[in-house]
């Protein structure tokens, strides 16, 4: 006689900003969501977006509620970074949940990425998750004399470890949590001044699927270097322009820049003055497909971001079978492993885009070890990286916070 099934997890996700046509944050909760609704009893909460086709046809298989994105008038960069809707959100599901108070099993606040928002789940008694967590990285000592003036609300990033230590909502959200996940192990260290319940490793990136690739030259001659990147300081193309100018008998290796931002006037006058500008190409913000073409041609991906909570471009780099140069700090310090890349610490300008023309040097002279980091790349995200595997993980995870026998399919649907 077959044993009765259990019945699917209840699971209730929540972020804001949750949709296919966001980008960021808010497209990586969606694909999260569209990942677990295959294999829980799914409950979406966020704002739903005018200009964005309805949650609920977006995520066909959960059941969905939204409440209208509210209009706040500031700048797109200060909203991305502050998120001043989040307290209109919270007090929604708050509201919401204490209408269903015996509704779900289990909760999870998914986003937002940032360690600074206390969670409406801490007024309940549903066992909850938090994180992925990421982000609140310092500026390392030696380059603040190179970041110029930060646009005042930037600077409330300074703020993050002391809410961490005295707030009493953030600590009550992170203490309270079953469990607390972060993109990488610094996560964990921004928390220790926490009691938490139980923390883990959970990167939120992911991929559909990893491209077809076309044969590399086995040769070191004209190599291709790329960067792929928004145009700020902290993502260290200025450093890969300077390690360039260092590497002048390599004078066949080349550089291409994609991303735009108020950076890449500094880094084009940096290219002319140190006598590279005619093997650098700077090409801006281009379409999705030119990019992927990008990744296609080149042989070696470098990106020494140096504020860096996750590197989602490292994800993409990885797939195209490309060796990865990396700061040896934050999110790629977690990403990058001694088989995929060569990472390099972070001190000063100086020393990091002398380590970055090592790093290049070593493996344009150096085919098979640019051929085995990009294939042992691929395998990593082959073995972890898929979407289907990642939700697969994660519902293990609440089976385990729950009480249930971790790996069973008896609790999908």
């Amino acid at each position: 006689m077959t044993e009765p099934s259990s019945p699917a997890i209840r699971a209730l996700l929540i972020a804001p900003h949750i949709s296919r046509q966001s980008t960021g944050e808010g497209f990586v909760a969606f694909k999260w969501a569209e990942a677990l609704s295959s294999k829980l009893a799914l409950t979406v909460l966020a704002l739903q977006s005018p200009t964005h086709d309805p949650l609920q046809d977006q995520l066909p298989e959960a059941k969905v509620v939204t409440w209208p994105d509210p209009k706040i008038l500031v700048g797109k960069r200060f909203r991305a970074m502050v998120k001043p809707d989040w307290f209109f959100f919270a007090a929604k599901v708050k509201g919401y949940l204490a209408k269903n108070p015996e509704a779900f099993d289990i909760g999870h606040q998914i986003m937002p990425l940032a360690p600074r928002y206390a969670s409406p789940f801490r007024h309940f008694k549903m066992p909850y998750v938090i994180g992925p967590l990421g982000g609140s990285l310092p500026t390392p000592a030696g380059f603040k004399s190179e970041m110029g003036k930060p646009v005042w609300y930037t600077r409330l990033r300074a703020l993050d470890d002391l809410r961490l230590r005295f707030d009493p909502g953030l600590r009550q959200s992170y203490s309270g949590a079953a469990l607390v996940a972060g993109v990488a192990p610094y996560v964990e260290e921004k928390l220790r001044s926490i009691p938490l319940q139980r923390y883990e490793n959970i990167l939120e990136l992911g991929i559909d699927t990893l491209p077809e690739l076309s044969p590399k030259p086995a040769t070191g001659a004209g190599l291709k270097l790329l960067h792929v990147g928004r145009g700020v300081r902290t993502k260290g193309l200025r450093e890969v322009i300077r390690a360039m100018a260092q590497l002048k008998d390599l004078s066949d290796i080349s550089l291409t820049s994609a991303g735009e931002g108020e950076e890449i006037a500094f880094c084009k006058q940096e290219a002319a003055r140190l006598g590279v500008a005619d093997r650098v190409r700077f090409l801006g913000l281009i379409p999705r497909a030119e990019v992927d073409e990008l990744y296609k041609e080149a042989d070696i991906f470098v990106f020494p971001s140096f504020r860096e909570p996750t590197g989602g471009v490292l994800y993409e780099a990885m797939g195209w079978g490309l060796p990865i140069i990396a700061a040896a700090t934050g999110g790629p310090n977690w990403i990058v492993d001694d088989t995929t890349g060569l990472k390099v610490p972070v001190e000063t300008p100086e020393q990091l885009a002398r380590d970055v023309a090592e790093a290049i040097r070593t493996l344009a002279t150096d085919p098979e070890l640019r051929r085995s980091m990009g294939d042992a790349g691929r395998a990593k995200l082959a073995k972890e990286g898929f979407w289907d595997q990642k939700a697969a993980a994660l519902v293990g995870h609440y089976r385990s916070v729950l009480g249930r026998s971790d790996g069973s399919p008896e609790d999908e649907k």
